[in-house]
């Protein structure tokens, strides 16, 4: 494992929260804005592609731009907000980033490489208050929200290392899986997710966009509503409600059966299957008789199963199941029908899950 400190004493851009962040505007929006400061509407399409497919991050490189115009964008908006402050390098080619906001707030993305592409895990936002107890991302709560623009500069961000570092590698898939709850964020999560699938900008395909959830059911449903074809990951993690209730408190808001009745208006809304996130805990969730009611629960529910050992947290007490267990879960899920599979584990000596890094560095 590799770790890059970055230089740490440059000064954050306190005006950028005050600027126009030109990543937060969709397509539609950026013509729309740009008449409204006196441009003509293909101004708009000739910054949307310096952005997405140049990829710069500096708006004097807009060079098709009248000079008199990039220096009143240069006053009235930004691309950067955010700076690296660290970078740390797994012997299996995954990339965490530690990322300073302009407020002085962290938060953490992650590339992870595969045999089928590179995946990108983005953050909405600052921490999160959802108190999961394996999850490093919610000790120290929610600090605040993130726009979508800052979203979309994370992914830009890996996008640009890639052009760089990895000429011709490109971004093919995104989860909606860092630090925060996403659903809670809705509108940003959705303006993000609206700007990586746009055909003038990144053109990540819906069906290779991921959003997680640890069961915010009303958003769920608003979801279905829309019946967007991205992906959506439910945080199951236990059969029983006790047992949720203590590993996820939001499960005393929406139990297991109105979660699982969400899920099924989504599949009939959207025709898409749920994919459900089960973390074994040693002792807790991962024994055969949870993995036959986890059968039971999820029979007739057109689903996948990722299953996924838990992190090591020191601030928590949680164990790993042995490896033998896990394959025998696996297995009985298999048995009885159940689609079920093993996450293959990503940045693990680089302390790569969520909100792991921003602890570890103290800026939580």
């Amino acid at each position: 494992m590799e770790t890059i400190k970055l230089i740490d004493d440059k000064q954050t851009d306190s005006d950028a929260g005050k600027r126009v962040h030109l990543l937060q505007l969709k397509y539609d929006e950026m013509e729309k804005w740009v008449q409204s400061i006196g441009q003509p509407k293909f101004r708009g399409k000739q910054i949307f592609t310096w952005l997405y497919q140049d990829r710069v991050n500096n708006i004097a490189d807009m060079t098709n731009l009248p000079q008199k115009f990039r220096e009143q964008l240069a006053e009235i908006a930004t691309i950067d907000t955010m700076r690296e402050v660290t970078r740390q390098v797994s012997t299996d080619g995954t990339i965490k980033w530690l990322w300073e906001l302009y407020d002085g707030s962290t938060i953490e993305t992650v590339l992870m490489r595969h045999d089928y592409g590179n995946s990108v895990c983005v953050s909405t936002q600052v921490g999160c208050r959802m108190g999961c107890t394996f999850c490093a991302s919610t000790l120290g709560g929610l600090v605040r929200n993130l726009t979508g623009g800052e979203v979309v500069e994370q992914l830009l961000n890996v996008q640009r290392f890639l052009d760089q570092e990895a000429k011709g590698e490109r971004v093919s898939s995104v989860v909606l899986m860092g630090s925060g709850e996403p659903m809670e964020n809705y509108d940003e999560s959705m303006r993000f997710i609206d700007i990586a699938n746009d055909q003038n900008g990144l053109k990540i395909g819906a069906r290779h966009i991921t959003i997680s959830t640890s069961g915010l059911v009303p958003a769920i449903k608003r979801l279905a509503d829309e019946k967007r074809q991205i992906t959506l990951a439910i945080s199951l993690h236990a059969t029983r409600d006790e047992i949720r209730s203590a590993l996820m408190p939001i499960n005393r808001r929406w139990g297991i059966a109105e979660l699982l009745d969400a899920c099924r208006y989504y599949i009939a809304e959207t025709g898409r299957r749920v994919s459900f996130e089960y973390a074994l805990v040693g002792g807790k969730n991962d024994d055969l008789a949870h993995a036959r009611e986890l059968a039971d629960l999820l029979a007739n529910i057109d689903c996948h199963v990722n299953l996924i050992p838990v992190n090591y947290v020191p601030e928590r007490n949680y164990t790993r199941t042995p490896k033998d267990q896990i394959r025998a879960f696996v297995n009985e899920l298999n048995r009885l029908g159940v689609n079920a599979t093993v996450r293959r584990e990503k940045g693990h000596d680089i302390a790569a899950a969520c909100g792991q890094l921003r602890a570890e560095q103290g800026k939580i």
